[in-house]
């Protein structure tokens, strides 16, 4: 069964609207481990447009479970992550002008960028996990340059209907069963909510779903603790809320 990281970016997203100090990201961190959660996630940008990197070193430093730093694959990246030391660094595709990550990490043709970053990192003893879609050629490339984990990117399959989403479902399964044939660790995420989560979370072989804006969104009506919970229900049992 899947396991839920829970992305706390958009705690920080509701922080920066007035540039004061709640809510807090860290207590955020918190509250969703001791919910249930197992890991938090949080994407220090390079514009550093919500999570900063005070709320990183923090975030490790009270962190019980894994902690999955999602990060850009420059250097002043992989240095920080080095300092922080998470369980896991997840290297993601990241454009100034995006409101949020628009698609997987174009691993492909772009190996020799990546490889010297992912070394370092593992050299560490920090994991590493590219977000790519799901595509063989990207997992190829993905297990060529040394990566531990991958995580697929579900935002097609969120944001398509009726029979296009179940064609999204169908290459979700596929990639995630041969990524994990190659002796890959995977991951899954993005768009994922309390109506299309159930499907995903069943697939074979996906090992944890990193789930965030539509976590802290129910959040706001109900608590972080019942919002967490609400999403480990429907990983556990595959009914959505």
């Amino acid at each position: 069964m899947a396991k839920l990281s829970v992305n706390i970016d958009h705690i920080a997203t509701l922080r920066q609207a007035r540039g004061g100090i709640e809510p807090s990201p860290v207590h955020g961190a918190a509250l969703a481990e001791i919910a249930g959660a197992s890991g938090i996630t949080a994407h220090l940008r390079e514009d550093r447009r919500h999570i900063n990197d005070n709320d990183i070193y923090l975030i490790r430093q009270i962190s019980t479970t894994s902690f999955n730093l999602e990060m850009a694959a420059t250097q002043e990246m992989v240095a920080i992550a080095v300092d922080v030391r998470p369980n896991i660094a997840t290297l993601v595709p990241e454009k100034r002008a995006e409101k949020t990550t628009e698609g997987g990490l174009p691993v492909r043709g772009h190996e020799k960028e990546l490889v010297d970053k992912i070394a370092k990192l593992m050299e560490n003893n920090i994991g590493v996990s590219l977000f790519i879609d799901p595509d063989f050629d990207q997992i190829k490339a993905a297990l060529k340059i040394g990566a531990s984990h991958i995580e697929l990117h579900t935002g097609n399959y969120a944001n398509a209907r009726g029979k296009e989403q179940m064609h999204e479902l169908e290459r979700l399964k596929d990639a995630a069963a041969y990524a994990h044939k190659l002796g890959l660790i995977v991951n899954a995420g993005h768009g994922l909510n309390y109506h299309n989560t159930a499907a995903v979370a069943a697939i074979d072989c996906i090992a944890e779903l990193n789930i965030g804006h539509s976590i802290i969104s129910r959040a706001v009506f109900v608590g972080l603790d019942a919002a967490v919970k609400d999403m480990m229900r429907i990983i556990e049992t595959g009914s959505s809320v």
